[in-house]
């Protein structure tokens, strides 16, 4: 897999199929979509920036770029997308093959533009970060506490010149002369004009009868915008103030009843008043929620505690009254935020479900961050909130109000994207008909994005059947662009990625296919592709869908003698493909069954933005075995590995584990690592925490750490994550002081078992 690193490494792109089928039928045939994973942001270490405006195609838009064939002499390039002759400006007067532009050396597919200010519009003045907290306060005392003491270092970690807001219950404070507090009846809608209305907008400069209000430009003064958002510097006093002040929800609950929670009508009047102040810019609301919303729009369960918080089994038999409509409602809250151009984060942190479920729909098109936990108190929210605005060698660097477009070559169409992001209806010849996630478009907007998100791009072949002029040595290469345009500090840039990649049709080309398979790269592809389908296909079979895809491909390309399942292979580049599968199958993007609806749209919408490396290890969790015979290394994921002197590391990305054997329980607590003569067992017991640690320091969500012993009721965590090839009812003879699993899943051995019989049929 070594050169599909090589690739990433360069122009941040997997793609499952790095030689591409080359006609409708083929690809069909090939079972796993023509698709890529891109990271438009991905950190590179010597990325040219140049200092001018990019070169574009007068045809089709598309920007100059190595593979474009240059007449030194004429002057002229030729666009390798829709083979359109186009003249260099004066400014290029110079090149000559010694002398090339940055945008034309071979190494450098991927670069970035930023033009001086001055050449942009004057709108893209430079911009202060803003954030408008959003806190919820229907809350247990010791909860507000916590989040308190959490808030006001996250205040402290504002940079000094960003824009601070804070909303909380509804309670707007002003920062001069008398704190004032405005309250909005949480049952009800409001619309835009409500809400300027009533936050005194218009009280020295009455509203004009035509025309949009918003912002310095249209016509709101800047005082009435400082009033709500202020540079942290400025109203750190009055926040600190405000935070002390802060405390639980005042009007009583009774027992038999939920707090009356009005999130939606919150979120809303936070979303209308930065739509008022500061339209167009990168701002970010961001949300603590601590229970589910009872009161008003995107209320998502009745008051009474009787009725229990929907259930994956109440939505598949659509008996949860209030689910729709609460989808609905952000939906549209989702367009808003998009069109302002706005971010919504979600900081979930509560034991029961609070309605993650219901607002992914805002969360994922605005390209907003999310994390779950059980408490405001817990590390997993504590240290996640840190690294939102903390800067420093793990910060997540988040960019804002991208749009990302792509062109390709016209055998291509485009299907659509799975991610964080929302269609911005660009029409046009290069759209498919078949549409996956955001489609029927070529460019996206992107509000919020950062260094490790990633977009899922699905492409249909449009060429019928095989063309004849393969002798041609130009016409069996596609070629795709990518432009991700984002504001960084203000300032305008562009990344651009343009990659070719060959096809092939015909006799003789699955060996050519097998060798530009990328395992990972299809696994974490159909990951995203079964969560998408579970949630817009009703009656649909995850576990049935993947079995038979992985049957199509193991028949397809596979090597055996018909009906002879003793003599099936997989070449090297396909084995560990059936294994991502049987994990992906048992894992927590396919089996609802022990989630929450809450739990599952969080997991979802965390493998839908993140890399193939960190998605990898969402399907198939990695194992490291610590013991005193051996270095750490690698374990296999499979129930043997357990064994009674050995210590374990597991990593499922959103759960890290640290099991320690039965022996090695059994001297920790007596201590022996206390004592000097052990101290290679202190050692020992030392280097998973440090590993785990590493880990710890590098991930958004921040992983929740699970440190067990083997036969503790911890050790679930471990156990759930193993292949079963020891259970209760196997005659495998047991390692001794191993491990057995309770449970009726089948085993791997008996997986691969049945696929090569299937698949020789």
């Amino acid at each position: 897999m070594a050169e599909f690193l090589d690739l990433e490494t360069q122009d941040g792109v997997r793609m499952p199929w790095n030689v591409i089928p080359g006609t409708k039928q083929e690809a069909s045939n090939c079972v796993i979509p023509v698709s890529l994973l891109y990271t438009p942001l991905k950190p590179f270490p010597n990325l040219p920036i140049l200092p001018y405006s990019p070169l574009r195609c007068r045809s089709c838009r598309s920007i100059l770029n190595p593979f474009s064939v240059v007449d030194f002499a004429a002057k002229i390039w030729i666009c390798p997308f829709c083979f359109s002759r186009n003249h260099f400006p004066t400014h290029y007067a110079s090149i000559s093959d010694d002398n090339l532009p940055a945008e034309l050396f071979p190494q450098y597919t991927t670069i970035e533009y930023e033009p001086p200010p001055e050449l942009h519009s004057q709108s893209m003045n430079s911009n202060p970060p803003i954030f408008l907290f959003v806190v919820d306060t229907c809350i247990i005392e010791e909860e507000v506490g916590y989040l308190k003491s959490a808030l006001s270092q996250a205040f402290d970690l504002v940079p000094d010149e960003a824009l601070v807001g804070l909303v909380h219950e509804l309670g707007f404070s002003g920062g001069s002369g008398i704190p004032k507090s405005y309250v909005f009846k949480g049952s009800k809608e409001f619309t835009k004009d409500q809400v300027m209305e009533q936050l005194n907008f218009f009280a020295k400069k009455p509203k004009p009868a035509t025309g949009v209000v918003a912002g310095v430009r249209d016509g709101l003064s800047a005082e009435s915008i400082a009033r709500f958002l202020l540079p942290a510097s400025e109203c750190e006093f009055a926040l600190n103030l405000l935070l002390e002040e802060l405390q639980k929800d005042p009007w009583p609950v009774p027992a038999d009843q939920r707090a009356t929670r009005c999130t939606g009508t919150a979120l809303s009047v936070a979303a209308h008043l930065l739509g008022a102040c500061v339209p167009g810019t990168g701002a970010r609301i961001v949300a603590f929620v601590g229970g589910p919303s009872t009161e008003g729009p995107g209320a998502i369960v009745s008051k009474s505690l009787s009725e229990p918080i929907r259930s994956h089994k109440d939505l598949d038999k659509d008996a949860a009254p209030y689910y729709h409509k609460a989808v609905k409602f952000y939906e549209g809250l989702s367009k808003q935020l998009v069109h302002q151009g706005h971010v919504l984060d979600l900081f979930a942190c509560a034991l029961d479900q609070v309605g993650v479920a219901e607002l992914k729909v805002a969360v994922e098109k605005t390209g907003g961050l999310v994390v779950l936990a059980e408490s405001f108190g817990h590390s997993v929210f504590k240290d996640s909130l840190k690294r939102v605005f903390q800067s420093g060698e793990y910060d997540l660097g988040p960019a804002s109000n991208g749009i990302f477009e792509i062109s390709c070559s016209k055998d291509l169409k485009i299907q659509g994207i799975l991610g964080p992001c929302a269609s911005l209806d660009k029409k046009g010849l290069l759209c498919s008909e078949t549409i996956i996630g955001q489609g029927n478009t070529t460019a996206w907007k992107m509000c919020g994005l950062d260094k490790s998100t990633t977009l899922c791009l699905f492409f249909d072949i449009a060429k019928k059947e095989t063309p004849d002029a393969i002798g041609q040595a130009t016409s069996n290469q596609f070629y795709l662009q990518f432009l991700t345009y984002q504001h960084n500090n203000g300032r305008m840039r562009l990344r651009v990625t343009t990659l070719s990649r060959r096809w092939v049709a015909g006799p003789g080309s699955i060996q050519d296919l097998i060798s530009g398979f990328d395992q990972e790269a299809a696994a974490v592809i159909m990951a995203r592709l079964v969560s998408f389908k579970m949630e817009t296909e009703a009656e649909f079979d995850p576990i049935r869908w993947l079995d038979r895809s992985l049957i199509r491909l193991c028949s397809r390309f596979g090597d055996y003698q018909k009906d002879s399942p003793s003599s099936f292979s997989l070449s090297p580049r396909l084995s560990i493909f059936p294994q991502f599968m049987f994990h992906l199958r048992r894992s927590q993007f396919v089996q609802v069954f022990n989630n929450s609806p809450d739990e599952t749209a969080y997991f979802r919408m965390i493998l839908n933005r993140e890399s193939v490396a960190n998605s990898v290890v969402m399907i198939q969790p990695s194992l490291i075995s610590y013991s005193f015979h051996s270095a750490p290394e690698p374990a296999l994921l499979d129930v043997a590995a357990v064994a009674p002197d050995r210590i374990l590391l597991l990593d499922s990305y959103f759960t890290i584990v640290i099991f320690h054997g039965s022996t090695i329980a059994q001297w920790r607590k007596a201590g022996y690592q206390d004592m000097p003569e052990h101290k290679a067992f202190a050692q020992l017991l030392q280097a998973p925490r440090e590993d785990a640690d590493a880990l710890i320091k590098e991930r958004f969500p921040v992983p929740r750490l699970v440190i067990c012993d083997q036969h503790g009721s911890q050790a679930r965590f471990l156990l759930a994550k193993l292949n079963p090839s020891a259970t209760y009812n196997s005659d495998a003879p047991l390692v001794p002081g191993g491990d057995i699993i309770f449970t009726d899943d089948v085993s791997f051995e008996v997986f691969l078992d049945h696929l090569q019989r299937l698949a020789v049929q």
